[in-house]
C-alpha cells in the first residue's frame, strides 16, 4: 500500500512539471505503434491536449488529455470520429486494445477515429483512481447503511489524498468534458467532428451537443443515458425482469420450471432476509476456503448491477431456482468479492455527483422503489455518496431536454436494464433528425457495439449518409441450466 502511494505521488509531481510547460490548447503528438492486448498492431498516432483543470477558474492549472488517433482507409475521409467510452472512467484507449479494436479499425473505412481518454482517465494526466477498497466482514450478512458508511469513508479518504495533491476535484463534471472534446477539434484542426459514444459516454456526446452541437457532424449514442438519466428508475429494472421472464420461457424447461420469475425471486430475498445463509467456498486466488454469509442486500446488489450483463442475465433463472433449493454456491464467490472491491475513480464520483438528479426524477423514484423488487439499489451508493465527495450540482439547465438538429443514431438494447429503449426514445424526441436502431437481445456494453458484425456495417452506413436496417436480432441467450 505505501508503495502504491508513493508510486502515485512520484507520478503527480512528474505530472505537475510537465503540465507546467505547456499552454492551453497545446497539442502534442507522435507516431506510435498501437499494440492490442492479444498483440495485434497497428500505425497510429498517440496525443495529449493541455486544457484547463477548471475553465470556472482562471487560474486553474493545466491537465493533459490522452488519445490515439488511427487513420483513415478511406482517400476522402469523413470529420474525425471521437469514442466515448462510459463508466464514467472507463478508458478509451483500453476499449481499443481489448475487445473493441475490430469496431475502431472497421470505422476507418470513413473516417480517422480517436480513442479518447476524458480527463482523471487513463493516460490521462492526473488518473484519479482510488487506491481505497470497502473492507466488509464475511461473518454477517451486509445491509445498505453499513456498506454505505464504509463506501463514504474510503471515499473521503480518496478525496482527501487528492485535494492534497493539489487536484481541483470540482473540475470533474460533465461540461467540463465536453469541452474537452471541443477544444482537442481545435487542437487537431478538424472544422467538425463525428461522435461515437457509448452509456455515459452518451450523457457526455448530448452535453457536447448541448454546448457545441455546431461544430458536430453526426452523433452515434449507443445505450442512451439521458442529461437526467444518471439515477435509474426502479420500474425500468422491474419492467426488465419481466421482460427476461419473457424471453427464458421460450426454452421449456426453464419456462415449465419458473412460471413467476418475479414471484420466486422475492421468495428468495424473503427467505435470506429472514434467515442469512452461510456458504463455504474455495478461493481462487488463496486457494483457501472461506466462508461467507449472504442477506437481501447482498444479493439485490449483485442482481442490480447484472442488469445489462447478458451473461449474468443468462444465469439469472437458474441461479434463483438453485437459492430458492438451497444451493448458494455459485453467487458465494460474487458476493465475497463485494466485500472487498475497490471503490473505483474520483473522476467517477465526481461526474456522477455533478450530473445529479432533478426534483421530479428523484420523487418519482423514491415513489417508485418501495413497489419493485430491487427498489433504488441500481443506484446505490447514490446520491448519499455525494457527501464525501463536495461536489457542485450542474442544476437544472445542464439536466434539461436537448434539441438537435444534429444527424444522430440511436442504439438500444432489448435486454439492457441500464439504459432501456425507452431511455432513447424520450430522448430523441428533441431531435429533428434522428434514427434508433434496436438490437434484439442485446444488453448494455460490448452486446451494443460489437456483438453481431451489423453493427458496425450499421454505423459505417449511417455515418457514409447511407440507409439503414433499424433492426439487429441477436442468437437466443444459452440459458443456464439446473
Amino acid at each position: 500500500m505505501k508503495n502504491t502511494i508513493l508510486f502515485l505521488a512520484i507520478f503527480f509531481i512528474t505530472s505537475i512539471n510537465l503540465f507546467a510547460q505547456s499552454k492551453a490548447g497545446e497539442l502534442k503528438i507522435e507516431p506510435f505503434t498501437f499494440e492490442t492486448a492479444n498483440g495485434q498492431k497497428v500505425e497510429a498516432e498517440r496525443g495529449f491536449v493541455s486544457v484547463p483543470e477548471n475553465r470556472q477558474n482562471p487560474k486553474s492549472r493545466l491537465i493533459q488529455i490522452a488519445f490515439i488517433r488511427f487513420k483513415s482507409t478511406s482517400p476522402n475521409p469523413k470529420s474525425p470520429i471521437v469514442y466515448l467510452a462510459g463508466g464514467p472512467s472507463s478508458s478509451g484507449i483500453g476499449a481499443a486494445r481489448s475487445s473493441r479494436f475490430s469496431m475502431f479499425m472497421a470505422l476507418r473505412e470513413v473516417a480517422d477515429v480517436i480513442a479518447l481518454d476524458q480527463r482523471g482517465v487513463g493516460q490521462s494526466k492526473p488518473n484519479l483512481n482510488c487506491i481505497n477498497f470497502v473492507d466488509l466482514p464475511f461473518d454477517k450478512p451486509a445491509n445498505e447503511n453499513d456498506y454505505l458508511q464504509n463506501v463514504l469513508d474510503k471515499s473521503k479518504l480518496c478525496a482527501k489524498y487528492w485535494t492534497e495533491q493539489r487536484v481541483d476535484l470540482t473540475g470533474y463534471n460533465t461540461n467540463e468534458n465536453a469541452d474537452d472534446i471541443e477544444d482537442l477539434r481545435k487542437a487537431i484542426g478538424a472544422a467538425k467532428i463525428n461522435l461515437l459514444g457509448i452509456s455515459y459516454g452518451t450523457h457526455l456526446g448530448l452535453t457536447v451537443l448541448k454546448r457545441h452541437g455546431e461544430n458536430i457532424e453526426k452523433a452515434i449514442l449507443a445505450g442512451v443515458e439521458g442529461l437526467d438519466d444518471t439515477y435509474k428508475l426502479p420500474s425500468n429494472i422491474q419492467s426488465q425482469l419481466k421482460v427476461i421472464e419473457q424471453e427464458f420461457k421460450t426454452d421449456t424447461e426453464l419456462g415449465a420450471k419458473i412460471p413467476d420469475l418475479l414471484a420466486l425471486m422475492k421468495k428468495v430475498f424473503d427467505r435470506v432476509e429472514k434467515n442469512p445463509e452461510t456458504v463455504e467456498f474455495t478461493d481462487s486466488q488463496s486457494q483457501k476456503k472461506v466462508k461467507v454469509t449472504i442477506g437481501k442486500f447482498d444479493l439485490q446488489l449483485l442482481t442490480a448491477i447484472g442488469m445489462g450483463d447478458t451473461n449474468f442475465i443468462s444465469n439469472l433463472p437458474a441461479l434463483f431456482y438453485a437459492m430458492d433449493k438451497g444451493n448458494f454456491s455459485f453467487i458465494a464467490p460474487q458476493v465475497a468479492g463485494f466485500r472487498k472491491r475497490g471503490i473505483g475513480s474520483a473522476m467517477a464520483f465526481m461526474m456522477d455527483c455533478a450530473s445529479g438528479i432533478s426534483k421530479d426524477r428523484f420523487g418519482r423514484i423514491e415513489r417508485e422503489k418501495e413497489n419493485t423488487l430491487l427498489g433504488a439499489i441500481i443506484d446505490f451508493p447514490f446520491p448519499k455518496i455525494c457527501e464525501a465527495w463536495n461536489q457542485t450540482d450542474l442544476g437544472e439547465k445542464f439536466r434539461s431536454p436537448l434539441k438537435s438538429n444534429v444527424p444522430t443514431l440511436f442504439i438500444s438494447g432489448t435486454l439492457d436494464g441500464r439504459t432501456p429503449v425507452s431511455n432513447a426514445e424520450i430522448v430523441r424526441k428533441g431531435f429533428s433528425k434522428s434514427q434508433h436502431l434496436i438490437i434484439e437481445r442485446a444488453g448494455h456494453s460490448d452486446d451494443l457495439l460489437i456483438s453481431s458484425p451489423k453493427i458496425a456495417e450499421t454505423m459505417v452506413a449511417f455515418l457514409k449518409g447511407d440507409k439503414i436496417n433499424p433492426k439487429i436480432t441477436l442468437p437466443s441467450l444459452k440459458w443456464r441450466k439446473f
